[in-house]
This record gives C-alpha cells, sequence and structure tokens, in this order.
C-alpha cells in the first residue's frame, strides 16, 4: 500500500513540474527580412537600428525575440544563402515568424530580384508554409515606407539614391510622402489573405507615421546627421531608408501594437515603458545614469532594464522612478 502511495505521490510531481515547465516554456519570435529590420554592429558609437533589434523591449520575457533579418537581403537570397533553412531549424511548435521583405526584392541584380504577382510572392509562400510544416506561426508584413518627399517626377530612376547622399546635396522636397514600394507592398497583404496568415500593414503604420511627421519632422525617425555630429558618420549623412535608436523605437511600438491586434494570443506579452536600457543596444539607451537624467521631473517614469550589470544612479530629487529589472538584468 506505502509502495502505492509513494509511486502515486511520484507520478503526481512529476505531472505538477511537468505542468509548471510547460507554462514557463518561452515563445520565440523568430524575425527574418532586410536592414530596415536587422540588428546592426554597435562600432564607433552607431546610431543605426532596425526595429527588429528593438523589439524585446515591447515584448515580456514570455517572448523571446530571434531576429535573423540582414542587411541587404531579398526573400530570394535570404533562401539561397541557406538563412532560412537555419531558422527553419530552429522553430518549435508554437513559435512565431514574422516575416518582411521588399526592399531588395526591388534592386535588378539577379541574385536578389523577384517580380511582386509571381516569384516574390512564391516565396511568401514557401515561408508561410514551411513555417506551418514545423508547428509555427507565420505574421507577414509588408515593407516600411521610404521618407521620400519628392514628386515622381523627381524621384531618380534608381530609388537606392534615396538611401544615402551626401550631407547638404540639394534634395527639393514636398508636403506629400510619396511610395517607392509599388506592388511589392500588396504582394504580402495577397498572400496573408490567401493563406489565411495574420498581415500587419507595415507600409501604412510607417506612411502615417512620416507623413504625420512631415518631410522635416519625419528625418528625426532617420540616419539623418549633420558632419561632426556623430562619429560613425563624420562626414554627415542623409539616409531616408535606415533608422536611427529613436525612429527603431518608435516603429518598433507601434509594430507590437499592430501584431497584438492580429495575433490576440501575444496581447499579454505587450509592454511599453517609457524608456528602455540595454547593454546590447537593444535599448533606447546604453547608459542607466542617462535615462535618469532624460526623466522628466514631477511626473512617474517607468524605466525597464532588459540586461546587463548596473551601478545603481543617481536619482535627482523630484524624479519619482520606477526600476523594472528582466532576468537578464541586475544592479551591484
Amino acid at each position: 500500500m506505502n509502495k502505492v502511495r509513494l509511486a502515486s505521490a511520484a507520478l503526481l510531481c512529476a505531472l505538477l513540474v511537468l505542468m509548471t515547465s510547460s507554462s514557463k516554456q518561452v515563445i520565440t519570435i523568430f524575425m527574418i527580412g532586410d536592414s530596415t529590420m536587422a540588428n546592426k554592429k554597435l562600432d564607433n558609437n552607431n546610431q543605426e537600428r532596425g526595429w527588429g533589434m528593438a523589439l524585446q523591449g515591447y515584448f515580456k520575457e514570455g517572448v523571446r525575440i530571434d531576429n535573423h533579418a540582414v542587411n541587404g537581403r531579398s526573400s530570394k537570397s535570404f533562401i539561397d544563402e541557406g538563412r532560412w533553412e537555419r531558422v527553419l531549424s530552429l522553430i518549435k511548435p508554437g513559435d512565431y515568424v514574422f516575416i518582411q521583405f521588399g526592399h531588395n526584392d526591388e534592386k535588378a541584380t539577379p541574385d536578389r530580384h523577384t517580380d511582386p504577382g509571381s516569384t516574390f510572392d512564391d516565396n511568401l509562400r514557401k515561408y508561410v508554409r514551411e513555417t506551418r510544416e514545423k508547428g509555427g506561426i507565420p505574421v507577414l508584413f509588408n515593407c516600411v515606407v521610404r521618407r521620400n518627399f519628392q514628386s515622381k517626377e523627381q524621384r531618380p530612376a534608381d530609388d537606392e539614391a534615396l538611401r544615402d547622399t551626401k550631407f547638404g546635396e540639394a534634395v527639393r522636397e514636398g508636403d506629400v510622402l510619396v511610395d517607392t514600394h509599388g506592388d511589392y507592398r500588396i504582394s504580402p497583404k495577397n498572400v496573408a489573405a490567401e493563406m489565411n496568415v495574420p498581415f500587419i500593414d507595415a507600409n501604412r503604420i510607417t506612411h502615417d507615421l512620416e507623413q504625420g511627421l512631415g518631410a522635416e519632422g519625419s528625418k528625426k525617425l532617420h540616419m539623418w546627421f549633420r558632419p561632426g555630429e556623430n562619429p560613425s558618420v563624420p562626414d554627415g549623412r542623409q539616409d531616408n531608408t535606415h533608422y536611427n535608436v529613436y525612429g527603431a523605437h518608435v516603429v518598433a511600438g507601434l509594430m507590437a501594437d499592430a501584431v497584438v491586434k492580429e495575433v490576440p494570443a501575444l496581447r499579454k506579452y505587450l509592454r511599453h515603458y517609457d524608456f528602455i536600457v540595454a547593454s546590447d543596444g537593444t535599448g533606447n539607451y546604453m547608459d542607466l545614469q542617462k535615462a535618469v537624467d532624460d526623466a522628466p521631473a514631477g511626473q512617474k517614469t517607468k524605466i525597464l532594464i532588459l540586461n546587463g550589470e548596473w551601478t545603481k544612479p543617481a536619482i535627482p530629487k523630484g524624479k519619482k522612478i520606477r526600476f523594472v529589472l528582466d532576468s537578464q538584468a541586475r544592479f551591484k
């Protein structure tokens, strides 16, 4: 009788451990795409960020962001280089794959080019189908806008010229943001409807953001720096495609809000903080004391610390700051 009770108790304990471990299982969001989504190097105070690099700050620790987006990749080259095969090998049932291509599919080079309504759509279908075969959940995004306030008549034939021009180069701009992506922004929506996949209209989200800020205000989202303003671009830079730290976090926050509307299962993991500090550049601050110094006096400020080991900062009188530390962060 005692042996039966002991065996039953052991079985119950095993079940409880299994239930506890499964309830704490972390969901991984794999991200595949191009430079507008990708992680960036931090050398020489580089301020460029992809919005995917900033996304972890907007999801709680029950969700882990694994960003595989890479500069210059198209839906074709990401497959041809074996990058998709690597991601596919990591997907577990219940994980998500966020898919965003288009910028480089437009390029004329044969190693990157695809056609909307044809090869571009076929690649998107492949990502969706193979994600599902692994038990994962695909989410399709279309491409974010380029900051293009030139008229169609003024816009250069090669829109790569909008990416990176010498500071001070004369460019006449108007008040209306002009699309540069054409049907590449339509294909993901069509494939999503065809295959019953959640779709995030990143193009519309970023269009409304940049148009709302206007030709001058939208520059603060991008890698626009005057000569001598930032050591990573000593001669200055006028980049209308890539985000700076501020822009990446604004876009990541908007994308996270859009995702939880289309994927309700992720809603409970959504979070927003006033400041996000991380030693690896995934926050909007890498200096905790600087975040404290920038916090407004007289109002409550919540600072999320994603990772790293930190000396407790000096908090000026009159500032009401609450620190929230993820498991990868601690005070010395």
